[in-house]
């Protein structure tokens, strides 16, 4: 296999795992940050492990941590605005990741949904208490979805403006 041929192949790979990242928006269980870090480190040591500098890692490494406390940011945010409790905020974290496995993609909207009104029940909210904390749990995965596809964008494009400039 040429050298030519071999730098496709991991063209391809870092491709599939920029795709793989978004995918794992949807699909929790996918760690997104780490493949997307995988795609760079394919091309830091399979290609090219002179262009990518250390402005480009710290970066990296700022927009990881970013990336990792917009979603919980955005959960609790939410969750907290609409009248959620700390265990609702739990319950929720707990059940986006379960409804990745249960009705994917549509569990992690649903079952975090009815986590947070059945947690907020059993703790003597009113049901319209407990439907609006649910609401903040819906919005707050969507508002932490949204914040990752940015993020990630803005990642992404970084990494191709130092490796095709």
């Amino acid at each position: 296999m040429g050298v030519g041929t071999l730098d496709i192949i991991i063209w391809v790979l870092i491709i599939a795992l920029f795709i793989l990242s978004f995918i794992g928006i949807v699909f929790p269980i996918i760690p997104s940050v780490l493949v997307l870090w995988g795609g760079f480190l394919l091309y830091q040591f399979l290609i090219n492990s002179e262009q990518l500098n250390a402005a480009f890692w710290i970066g990296m490494s700022i927009f990881t941590v970013v990336l990792i406390l917009a979603d919980i940011i955005a959960n609790s945010y939410f969750v907290k605005r609409f009248g959620g409790s700390k265990w609702g905020e739990r319950g929720a974290a707990v059940a986006v990741i379960l409804g990745s496995f249960i009705i994917p993609p549509f569990g992690i909207i649903i079952l975090p949904f009815l986590v947070v009104f059945f947690i907020e029940i059993l703790q003597s909210k009113t049901v319209g208490e407990a439907i609006r904390a649910s609401i903040g749990s819906l919005l707050g995965f969507l508002g932490g979805a949204l914040a990752k596809i940015v993020i990630q964008m803005i990642m992404i494009i970084w990494f191709f403006i130092v490796v095709l400039l």
